[in-house]
């Protein structure tokens, strides 16, 4: 685990990105709004030119699916997100790529016992998920995104949306905070590395992630577990720890 200040910031990729043949890069994109909405194109550009170096020849996948009527290649040219991408870097929309169905290796499944998500988390040979760092409010309870939480972009919302197309209304049931555990145990424990960007931080007076209080942090955590990497961010900014994030190492205990 690595705790950087935002001008200090280098990425360290894991070991399975070194000589890969492919990469996946999940970035929080969902919104047509800047950091701390979604992740900051300084940071994100980082990652990948640090993979890029860690395997010259790699195809690194960027991958997102959005929670906004605004469609990915708007949203990736509103931020500048190509002047990021080299040859051999390419974006995917998340809703329209083939799907399998993740086990839960979970012993209690919360909701789900299988999840769909893309085939491409299966065959890629690294994993990355870069998230932002907010915290809302749910059920009149406070609600921290990290990089965990960010996997909610790769799931299809042609499955999993409720009476809003553009969002995925059915992982709020019974709540985000159990279905984050879901997440885990079906796609989260493939992921090799994770960064959070807290250089800003939202914080949401309500449900919405994309507008708030915008406050400056300057820190970049970055690491190979998503739980530990979310778990630092949130000793680091004094915000409580999620229960999902003590549910979770819980089960891989046992595991």
């Amino acid at each position: 685990m690595h705790t950087f200040t935002t001008q200090s910031f280098s990425y360290e990729p894991p070991a399975s990105a070194y000589k890969a043949h492919q990469i996946l890069v999940k970035p929080n994109l969902g919104y047509p709004v800047a950091a701390p909405v979604t992740v900051s194109m300084g940071i994100l550009g980082k990652v990948l030119q640090a993979l890029r170096q860690a395997s010259p020849n790699a195809t690194i996948s960027i991958v997102e699916g959005v929670c906004s009527p605004v469609s990915l290649h708007d949203i990736a040219s509103k931020h500048g997100l190509y002047a990021l991408l080299d040859a051999g870097m390419e974006l995917l929309d998340a809703d329209n790529l083939p799907l399998i169905e993740y086990p839960n290796l979970s012993p209690t499944p919360a909701r789900f016992k299988t999840m769909w998500a893309p085939a491409l988390l299966q065959t890629v040979d690294c994993r990355i998920t870069v998230g932002t760092f907010k915290r809302t409010i749910l059920k009149d309870k406070p609600l921290i995104s990290a990089s965990l939480k960010n996997l909610y972009g790769l799931f299809p919302r042609s499955k999993y949306h409720a009476r809003s197309l553009n969002s995925r209304g059915q992982l709020h049931q019974p709540s985000v905070p159990k279905i984050l555990q879901d997440v885990y145990f079906c796609i989260g424990h493939l992921f090799d590395g994770a960064v959070v960007d807290a250089d800003l931080r939202l914080i949401s007076p309500d449900w919405k992630p994309d507008r708030g209080q915008t406050i400056e942090f300057g820190k970049i955590f970055s690491g190979t577990d998503p739980i530990s990497v979310d778990r630092a961010a949130c000793i680091a900014t004094g915000e409580a720890i999620p229960d999902y994030l003590d549910a979770i190492d819980k089960i891989r205990a046992i595991l």
